[in-house]
């Protein structure tokens, strides 16, 4: 690891933690239901919506949810966006916005897309500039990059009240924790960020798309087509191909970046562009580029200070961000590491790997050259540790380590730092987990934060954490099995292995980038991976709701001398160790048979 890598992730953690600790203020006071410091004036609009919605009494007062009602409230809101989603494309060809005529999406590709961006994966089996209208990325994908954010952190809102609340039926209510996500926090950080990125060179208009002359003509060879659409093949069956010469170029238009910052902020990942934050109107400048990645984290790490400040102990909060920045660290040195290496066989070539003097030498391949090395990896490992899935890289082009660790970051469940709001809940549940073995090693009944951990907590525990192993690991068999989950393979062996398997883990575990080499749009794909997504979201949420029903209806105990300490390093060790050791007993067999088998490969060359 190079010094300029890690003088960038040390700057990286330092911006992070002095940008998340106000927004940790603000993130409390909008889960206590309190006013908002310089956003007051939005309480009428807030009103306002309630009224509209009906869930406001005469008094204004909205009332709260106990669990069950709560999940059903979330379980409705969200079919139904999937279904409006999923409609929008199918007719986008006849509505407005549409400058470039696109046509309707095909049925599989759109209940996969609508499935995906409902569940805050945002796994994209199509490229947007050539496949999505204007009004589509707007209203239907820019609008739920919001709603599944929010509902993110809605269920962490609920899980905390859950450990706040003394013999409380209530959990807080569904509607209000959504208004006020977005209408406090997400809308007025989007339109900050967005304004950033036009300031960068992000571009934002409803225009055509532009036909540019080139400065130099490009010459290339292609094979040629019948008129069947069929390619020709010689008399001795070789391909017959033809030379062309491009002197004029297409450049894709449209509302960039208003999209491109919820999709940052709100850990969703669906660029608008298929090139994702490798495209430079998406991502201009290594400026807006460090920030992006600074937006990614800004509302997971800023959740961890308002737990800490929900549950009435900051220490809480900074023990959890504690062992999501460890975890983090030693990932992202990891994979610095393996991409700042030779590439053996271009070295075999003779390929000169030093990029410049300012640059370290190393595997360049898919990664682009106003990054480097150092932006690159940093990038992949925060994308990937948060449930993102952009990239500015292509991770598909990693050294076979390099790229076992975003998927490895995947794989633990996206709990290092996570999605908006499921990376907060997704490590509580692994801190109840926690204090379930130590209070097995100590022979006491297991709290945590005051609250009783029992069998019931336990058993819904245990199904939030399987449920995305026992979907990754099954989608994966069946596709390795079957002639069209094999079809779309561009590489054979360990390598493909490795491309279907980071793919259901990237839905299973709602993040959305992919080892690129897999074609998957096509209706196996689109629909396995769609299943993956929902059950990946939704079987998860539902038990950890469950959870917080469970612990809000028991008594606070207060501390004593035999109560475990859960803010100290003691603490934090373990849930580390805890977050591994179920990553590693779910995922090495896998990992040695795809990333592993094809690092020794690589290098027995």
């Amino acid at each position: 690891m190079t010094m300029q890598s890690l003088m960038l992730l040390v700057l990286f953690l330092v911006v992070l933690l002095a940008l998340a600790y106000p927004l940790g203020i603000v993130l409390a006071r909008v889960g206590d239901g309190a006013a908002v410091p310089g956003l007051g004036w939005l309480g009428k609009v807030e009103q306002l919506l309630y009224r509209a919605a009906g869930i406001a009494g005469k008094d204004g007062k909205v009332e709260g949810q106990g669990w069950k009602a709560y999940a059903v409230a979330l379980l409705a809101f969200n079919a139904l966006g999937a279904l409006a989603v999923y409609g929008l494309q199918r007719v986008q060809q006849w509505l407005p916005l549409n400058p470039q005529a696109m046509a309707n999406v095909s049925p599989d590709s759109a209940f996969n897309t609508a499935v995906s961006f409902i569940s805050n994966t945002n796994w994209q089996g199509y490229s947007g500039e050539q496949a999505m209208s204007y009004l589509t990325q707007m209203l239907a994908l820019a609008g739920q990059n919001f709603f599944s954010a929010a509902t993110g952190i809605a269920v962490a809102f609920a899980l905390i009240r859950g450990f706040s609340s003394r013999s409380a039926k209530s959990i807080g209510n569904f509607w209000v924790d959504l208004t006020r996500s977005t209408l406090y926090v997400l809308l007025p950080l989007s339109l900050l960020f967005a304004v950033f990125l036009v300031g960068q060179g992000a571009i934002q208009n409803f225009s055509a798309y532009k036909e540019v002359t080139l400065l130099d003509p490009v010459t290339y060879t292609q094979p040629k087509a019948g008129a069947d659409g069929q390619p020709l093949k010689d008399a001795k069956g070789e391909p017959v191909t033809e030379t062309l010469t491009a002197t004029t170029q297409t450049l894709a238009m449209g509302p960039v970046a208003s999209q491109e910052a919820i999709k940052m902020l709100g850990t969703n990942g669906g660029g608008f562009f298929n090139a994702n934050s490798a495209h430079p109107y998406e991502n201009p400048t290594p400026l807006a580029n460090f920030f992006q990645m600074i937006a990614i984290f800004l509302i997971p790490a800023g959740l961890c200070f308002a737990f800490g400040r929900m549950v009435g102990d900051l220490r809480q909060g900074w023990a959890v961000l504690a062992a999501m920045t460890l975890l983090f660290v030693v990932c992202t040195v990891a994979v610095m590491g393996a991409e700042q290496q030779a590439h053996p066989a271009l070295q075999a070539l003779g390929v000169d790997q030093q990029m410049s003097a300012l640059q370290a030498g190393g595997n360049m391949e898919g990664k682009e050259t106003r990054f480097g090395i150092s932006a690159s990896t940093l990038f992949a490992a925060v994308t990937t540790a948060a449930s993102c899935g952009a990239v500015n890289a292509m991770h598909d082009s990693f050294m076979p380590l390099g790229g076992m660790i975003p998927m490895l970051l995947i794989q633990f469940g996206e709990v290092i730092f996570g999605g908006v709001g499921s990376g907060l809940y997704g490590m509580l549940i692994f801190a109840i987990l926690a204090v379930f073995i130590a209070g097995l090693m100590i022979g006491r009944t297991p709290e945590y934060l005051g609250k009783k951990i029992q069998s019931y907590e336990m058993k819904m525990t245990s199904i939030a954490i399987l449920v995305t192993p026992t979907l990754v690991l099954a989608g994966t068999a069946i596709a390795v099995l079957t002639a069209a989950g094999k079809a779309g393979l561009a590489n054979p062996g360990a390598h493909g292995f490795s491309e279907i398997l980071y793919a259901f883990s990237s839905a299973a575990n709602n993040n959305g980038s992919a080892f690129a080499g897999l074609s998957a749009n096509t209706p196996f794909y689109n629909t396995m991976l769609a299943i993956a997504m929902w059950f990946g979201r939704f079987a998860m949420i539902v038990p950890i709701l469950a959870i917080a029903g469970s612990l809000a209806g028991k008594k606070r105990l207060e501390a004593n001398a035999g109560t475990m300490p859960t803010h100290g390093p003691i603490f934090i060790g373990l849930l580390v160790s805890v977050v591994v050791l179920v990553g590693v007993l779910n995922y090495v067999p896998a990992l040695a048979l795809g990333p592993v088998v094809d690092h020794l490969q690589l290098f027995a060359r």
